[in-house]
């Protein structure tokens, strides 16, 4: 399946969350965002599908997904449009157990991540952290856009930057190669700042 458009990945974290998920997620949706992925891994499998199936009822009247952190298998009992799979996964057997039609990506920290993504039939990797990320704080070592832009020209999948992504450095993400960006705490903490994500985004592609 295609990346959405535009490129903006938001991710979800219930605690840094002012309003509830689903309330903030139609807000959202409104605002311009397309994809939307739940990662609520604390939570037990039918409180997580349950949430999925909230924000799948939002995205749905404006054409947005929404995939699932984790197992493909839970993926496919909330009803998702996919699943981002955790660094050492399975990609090929989640490929197979949700199909052609699902979008299913790959957490990447280096070039030997993107390989085994796109061997397993992954449509995207995200790679992070390019910088330095509040949500994470002392995660990394960060790449950086020079190491951000050499693992690019190398992948052969579509690469999605995540770290310490704002408005401010979308641009230069785009600029050594990234096919888009995704955000966590930005959004989740100010929902307000999507128009800026959005406008920097759409101001950095080509």
């Amino acid at each position: 399946m295609a990346i959405p458009s535009p490129r903006l990945l938001a991710i979800t974290d219930r605690r840094q969350a002012a309003p509830p998920l689903p309330e903030l997620a139609a807000r959202l949706f409104a605002g311009g965002l397309r994809w939307l992925s739940l990662r609520e891994k604390d939570l037990d499998e039918s409180r997580q599908i349950a949430l999925a199936h909230a924000l799948v009822e939002r995205a749905r009247p404006w054409g947005a997904l929404v995939t699932l952190h984790g197992d493909p298998n839970l993926a496919l009992a909330a009803g998702t449009d996919g699943v981002h799979l955790p660094e050492g996964a399975d990609v090929a057997a989640a490929r197979q157990r949700l199909g052609p039609g699902a979008l299913v990506g790959l957490s990447a920290h280096d070039a030997e991540g993107i390989r085994r993504a796109a061997e397993g039939g992954a449509d995207y990797v995200t790679l992070s952290p390019v910088f330095p990320s509040p949500s994470k704080p002392g995660y990394g070592p960060q790449l950086g856009t020079e190491g951000l832009r050499r693992l690019t020209t190398e992948s052969p999948l579509p690469v999605i930057a995540l770290g310490g992504v704002e408005s401010g450095n979308i641009d230069a993400c785009l600029a050594a190669g990234a096919a888009g960006v995704a955000v966590m705490g930005a959004v989740m903490r100010a929902p307000d700042s999507l128009s800026g994500l959005l406008k920097a985004l759409k101001g950095g592609q080509p």
